[in-house]
């Protein structure tokens, strides 16, 4: 591409990741195809996992946090009869087991892992241990502790058996690890739980048709990219006038009225998105606080 306002590109492309794929190289194609615009991504896949990774572009990284924070959706295959070092068939096996269990057993291990709960992360993961990531270290051998996570399952949900497969529906919290879970199911009942497949349907309750693979981002371009406003549509929207516009450019609080406190904003001027705020309360009333402003929309108040 060789458009002369490719850096003004502020969107988040919705990919659906192919298998195989880390999730840093799923940025570095996306960034590339965009004349290597600035990138990230929200929320980790595995390269064994498909489905939906958020990839922003230009001043939408500034808002990554809005997709790991979210809830995710997944539908996950988990053999109950061996497990690996990674918790997924890219590892090394360490267990086999015979599969023996009926239909009770199976609906009490599953129902169980629902609701708030600790979760052990596997040793196999990006999480940083003393500035190295664990899988780094777990690869060479290293001693180290991960200390457990709080998340949520809200819900999960048996899709289909076929001894000694299991396929099943999660949504769940932040933070969650789906091969961290399959372990745990498959520890309740005595047998491994090692990851065969994993899709992402979901993050932060967008669709599964928003995702588009990484010909049609090819093809398309700038078509693919839902624009920063929508990502961040599910904040309630102020709209300021050019005088507060201009205040809010330059750091400064703003009195608001008809607004609840402690709630994070999307401000927008004439329709055009400045960037994000907080209300909080003051003295005489409830003040905007600006928190991440657009370098960008200074242009709309020159």
């Amino acid at each position: 591409m060789t458009d002369g306002h490719i850096s003004h590109i502020s969107g988040v492309v919705f990919l659906d990741k192919p298998q195989g794929w880390t999730s840093r190289h799923a940025v570095n194609e996306v960034s590339r195809i965009f004349g290597r615009i600035k990138a990230g991504h929200a929320g980790t896949l595995d390269p064994l996992a498909t489905g939906m990774l958020p990839i922003l572009l230009g001043e939408a990284t500034r808002f990554a946090g809005f997709g790991l924070d979210a809830d995710k959706f997944y539908e996950v295959c988990i053999d109950l009869s061996r497990q690996t070092d990674t918790l997924d068939t890219e590892g090394k096996e360490t267990g086999k087991y015979q599969v023996k269990i009926d239909d009770a057993q199976l609906q009490q291990a599953i129902s169980g892992m629902q609701g708030e709960q600790e979760q052990l992360p596997p040793a196999y993961s990006a999480i940083r241990i003393h500035g190295q990531r664990a899988h780094d270290l777990a690869r060479r051998g290293k001693p180290f502790e991960l200390p457990p996570r709080q998340i949520n399952i809200g819900e999960i949900r048996l899709l289909g058996w076929d001894n000694p497969l299991l396929k099943l529906f999660v949504h769940c919290s932040k933070g969650t690890y789906i091969r961290a879970l399959a372990r745990d199911i498959g520890t309740r009942l005595g047998l491994g739980g090692c990851v065969t497949a994993l899709r992402r349907l979901s993050c932060g309750g967008w669709l599964p048709e928003t995702m588009v693979d990484i010909d049609a981002v090819r093809r398309k371009g700038r078509d693919t990219v839902v624009p920063l406003a929508e990502w961040l549509a599910h904040l309630p929207r102020v709209e300021l006038a050019r005088d507060l516009a201009q205040r809010f450019m330059h750091g400064q609080r703003l009195p608001l009225d008809d607004q609840v406190a402690d709630e994070a904003v999307a401000v927008f001027f004439e329709g055009e998105l400045l960037g994000t705020g907080t209300i909080k309360p003051g003295f005489s009333g409830l003040v905007l606080h600006p928190g991440r402003v657009l370098p960008s929309a200074q242009e709309l108040l020159a």
